[in-house]
């Protein structure tokens, strides 16, 4: 569905859709929200994060590259989200913050919808909604405006800037005509490192194995830690979430011995968290590792090993590292995860 406006008094338009508003709707969880982050990294590096189910994404680089359109890019999110996450997503495209996320609070949830540059597109977009729409107007302010006959955004962008002024002050009114006429100059800026990284594995069927589990958390750890060097970032806690066949779940934090990003280090953890709460007999439907307290890898102390044998695990780990750096991540991994003969 392509939706369009027009700018009043201005010299310029709204651009061509580049910035996509996307809601993370049914099947998100708290865990799965870095990881949907993730992936809009995978399309263009400059994603804000609006927790706790929505983020911004300036897509404007990545046009070229992939060779789409924003909606194209959109519905690209919207397939992946919903077939590695299993989370439906509302996307709105449009040439500014503002009109992206008007775009997708316009319809049904589910859908990617854009609002094309053109003026007279925008217009038709606009105009018509409730000034309750606009973001930014709170209750308040539209049924103050209402009682002025001031209900749709249309006959707030036709309004005297004087009226508008008297009614609400300088600059409120100010930015109130700016948002009807389909104006935001707000850029979209790419969030503070997160501070908590999270995955998850569920099972084809209720895992009953306690080394079947042991394996899911070794891949687990593992990708974290990898995802962590990547970053340059190290863990200062684990914490591991079960959920089981009823869909209850238990929850259980540790703090590593010092921050870590090691991936022996972060699966011996998991195996202790898992052994300590006695599983034996427990029908398991997923498990969910999440790395907390996140810190910058150059700001950690880490104490000195004498021991050979982590010395030459960790450059065996940098080398792997290179490795899928280079061929992806498959390229290398230890021996024992999922997928992999034990």
């Amino acid at each position: 569905m392509a939706l369009q406006s027009r700018k009043r008094g201005v010299s310029t338009m709204p651009p061509s859709p580049a910035v996509l508003y996307v809601h993370f709707g049914a099947g998100l969880t708290e865990e799965r929200y870095p990881r949907l982050l993730d992936l809009l990294a995978d399309i263009t590096p400059v994603v804000q994060a609006l927790p706790p189910d929505a983020a911004l994404a300036d897509v404007r680089g990545a046009l070229r590259y992939f060779g789409r359109t924003a909606p194209e890019l959109a519905e690209l999110i919207r397939v992946r989200a919903l077939a590695h996450y299993d989370v439906l997503c509302t996307v709105g495209a449009g040439g500014n913050p503002l009109l992206a996320r008007m775009a997708a609070q316009s319809g049904p949830p589910g859908q990617v919808r854009s609002v094309p540059g053109e003026p007279a597109a925008v217009t038709a977009f606009l105009h018509p909604k409730p000034v309750a729409a606009l973001y930014g107007v709170g209750p308040a302010t539209a049924q103050t405006l209402g009682t002025y006959g001031l209900d749709t955004v249309g006959r707030v962008a036709a309004a005297p800037p004087a009226t508008l002024q008297r009614i609400l002050g300088a600059a409120p009114a100010r930015r109130l005509l700016a948002r009807a006429r389909g104006e935001d100059a707000t850029p979209v800026v790419p969030s503070a490192p997160a501070r908590s990284a999270a995955a998850e594995h569920r099972f084809g069927r209720d895992e009953l194995d306690a080394s079947q589990r042991r394996r899911a958390l070794l891949t687990l750890a593992d990708g974290l830690g990898y995802r962590m060097r990547r970053d340059a970032q190290v863990a200062r806690a684990l914490t591991l979430t079960v959920r089981y066949a009823d869909r209850s779940t238990t929850t259980r934090t540790r703090a590593l011995p010092e921050p870590t990003a090691h991936t022996a280090a972060l699966t011996a953890l998991a195996y202790a968290l898992h052994d300590a709460l006695g599983l034996q007999r427990a029908r398991v439907r997923a498990l969910t590792l999440r790395a907390d307290d996140l810190t910058a890898a150059d700001l950690a102390s880490r104490q000195l090993s004498l021991d050979p044998r982590e010395e030459k695990a960790r450059r065996a780990e940098a080398a792997a590292d290179r490795a899928r750096n280079r061929f992806g991540a498959g390229a290398a991994h230890p021996a024992g995860r999922l997928g992999e003969v034990a």
